[in-house]
């Protein structure tokens, strides 16, 4: 495996890295929507989804269509609704492990 492979992960690590850019990516799995629907879905602030947006597009994770005045999102890539859906499948099944002081 190159650095750049693994360079390229990290940033997609990076850009999920956000618990709001996860749930953001999670009801875009489920379809297209305006930034209306997803501050709506997520109960987070415009500028907060705007901003989520902002870097899910740059990482190449979501993208827009405009439809009239309206900004329509997607996912860029059915790997990214995999990926968060099988992390977040994981993370409810796997046993917590307790981080002892050292």
């Amino acid at each position: 495996m190159s650095t750049d492979s693994l360079e390229s992960a990290a940033d997609l690590f990076k850009a999920l890295s956000s618990a709001s850019r996860l749930r953001l990516l999670r009801h875009l799995g489920h379809g297209d929507a305006g930034v209306t629907a997803l501050v709506e879905a997520s109960g987070l602030a415009q500028p907060l989804v705007s901003q989520h947006l902002r870097v899910l597009r740059a990482a190449g994770l979501v993208e827009v269509n405009r439809v009239g005045r309206e900004a329509i999102y997607s996912v860029a890539d059915r790997h990214v609704s995999h990926i968060v859906d099988d992390a977040v499948e994981h993370v409810g099944e796997a046993p917590r492990l307790e981080v002892r002081a050292r």
